[in-house]
């Protein structure tokens, strides 16, 4: 005869339908209990979801109820569900989005009783929004940071498009998984299409403006990535995750294989954004050049540092662009030398990202196709690199029509005469 379950343990049942089912005690989000359901077609299948319940009771985490409000169930979600399936640094920027725009507006909203409507509403609100009013800055803050609305104006920082399609992707990703829990029938953010947002054009430097700033950069202890940053396109994580095994300097090539971003306060190597971003990128010689110098000029460092030169304890051997004391350069100090640079050159200030666009655009302004493009960047399909770049390719699609007119044999020629 099987064991009966002890009180609390759970049980397990086969229901009319043919399925089975197993029942036990879960926190609720406000501390009480009650008693979830969860269902499969095996009844190792259900044991399994049982096990996974009953442990995430046991270490204080709430389950999900089909009627708790929704920024309950972002918190349950965002805790239990998306760190396991989810890149830190995306975790992180959902975090701060459901945090600062979501809960504030459908927070108070029942999870089943979120509809198409609530959530179109809300993007269609949160697009033509002052993303400060959205957060619900206080004048009086706003005034002192003077980043916001202060009384009676509004400072009209709108979300980028960008911005707006991650937060329809937060939605869609928390609440999929609602259904998959069968808290839910169906996807209310699915059926919602994200709303169209004016992209901001892509101003990247030209090539004067670049000579511009490498010669100004010479001097700078960094010089060889502001060459890279310029010359192959890298991401500003990927170009601070390389040590030098990564470089083949004989045969002018790099592999691209980590990336080191900050997350809350701490610095953390982690893969690169997607499965394209892992590439090898041919070198100009120039940036053999910059990076042969560099080495020279860290082995001084070095040598200068003695015992002050201690690496971080989790960072990869050889990094290749390290502060004076050997650690992981902070991505965020990049941005400050930049502008300091910009300034000095006397050149339009820009992004770090940036450059990546003038890379971008300084290869099609050169004839260069559009898929060695998309391949030297790590773009993770070809109509990302022809929708981002559509702007700088008038000159290129000319070239490719007066290349046409040489293979017919036209030329100058009138094709009438």
């Amino acid at each position: 005869m099987a064991k009966r379950r002890a009180n609390g343990e759970g049980t397990i049942t086969k229901r009319a339908d043919g399925r089975y089912q197993a029942a036990a005690y879960v926190y609720r989000p406000d501390g009480t209990r009650t008693r979830k359901f969860v269902y499969g077609k095996t009844r190792d299948e259900v044991s399994d979801k049982l096990i996974e319940m009953q442990n995430k009771t046991r270490q204080g985490i709430p389950a999900a109820t089909s009627a708790m409000p929704f920024g309950d169930y972002l918190t349950y979600w965002l805790a239990a569900i998306a760190p396991d399936r989810l890149k830190a640094s995306t975790l992180n920027s959902y975090e701060g989005l459901s945090r600062l725009y979501i809960r504030p507006a459908l927070g108070k909203k029942r999870l089943n009783r979120l509809s198409p409507a609530d959530v179109r509403m809300f993007l269609a609100a949160f697009k033509d929004g002052c993303l400060c009013c959205l957060r619900g800055v206080d004048a009086a803050r706003a005034e002192e940071e003077r980043t916001c609305c202060a009384v009676g104006r509004c400072c009209a920082r709108r979300p980028s498009a960008r911005t707006v399609q991650y937060v329809h992707a937060v939605l869609r990703s928390a609440l999929q998984q609602a259904v998959r829990e069968e808290l839910i029938a169906r996807n209310v953010a699915k059926i919602v299409e994200t709303p169209s947002v004016q992209r901001e054009e892509v101003r990247p430097l030209d090539a004067a403006e670049v000579r511009m700033l490498l010669k100004t950069a010479r001097d700078h202890r960094l010089y060889a990535l502001w060459v890279l940053l310029v010359s192959t396109g890298l991401r500003r994580g990927e170009v601070l995750g390389l040590t030098w095994a990564d470089v083949d300097l004989a045969t002018g090539q790099l592999r691209v294989r980590r990336n080191l971003q900050r997350i809350r306060q701490e610095l953390l190597f982690g893969t690169p954004k997607t499965t394209r971003s892992i590439r090898t990128v041919s070198l100009p010689k120039r940036c053999v050049d910059a990076l042969r110098a560099h080495r020279a000029k860290q082995d001084e460092e070095r040598m200068v540092a003695g015992a002050k030169w201690k690496p971080l304890d989790h960072q990869p051997s050889g990094l290749i662009f390290t502060t004076g004391t050997g650690r992981a350069t902070d991505p965020r100090s990049l941005n400050r030398m930049l502008t300091l640079l910009c300034a000095k050159a006397r050149v339009r200030r820009v992004r770090v990202h940036d450059l990546r666009h003038t890379c971008a655009s300084l290869l099609l302004a050169q004839g260069v196709d559009a898929r060695i493009i998309m391949e030297t960047l790590g773009h993770s399909t070809i109509t990302t690199t022809l929708d981002t770049y559509a702007h700088v390719m008038p000159t290129a699609l000319r070239a490719a029509a007066d290349r046409m007119d040489d293979a017919l044999g036209f030329g100058d020629v009138d094709p009438d005469e």
